[in-house]
């Protein structure tokens, strides 16, 4: 896997080795809950839209079990955000 994130950068004019994320996506900054909402929803729903999973809680290790009150091996701080 390494050498795949190496072979991903090697177009690229920044001084890395590695690169993991695709191009052109960027940080911003998240100032409001319904933006907040929006890109944990987006998250959520990553395996469901690649059929990895039927419904967002069904991704053991992903905090939407936590939101459905569902068992969960991770410690998360529930946000007042659904």
């Amino acid at each position: 896997m390494l050498n795949y994130f190496q072979k991903a950068w090697e177009h690229l004019k920044r001084d890395q080795n590695h690169k993991v994320w695709q191009e052109g996506y960027h940080a911003k900054l998240v100032e409001t809950n319904w933006f907040m909402k929006q890109k944990v929803n987006y998250i959520y729903n990553n395996p469901v839209k690649d059929k990895i999973v039927s419904l967002p809680e069904d991704c053991y290790f992903s905090s939407a079990r936590n939101y459905a009150g569902l068992e969960n091996d991770l410690e998360v701080i529930l946000l007042d955000l659904f």
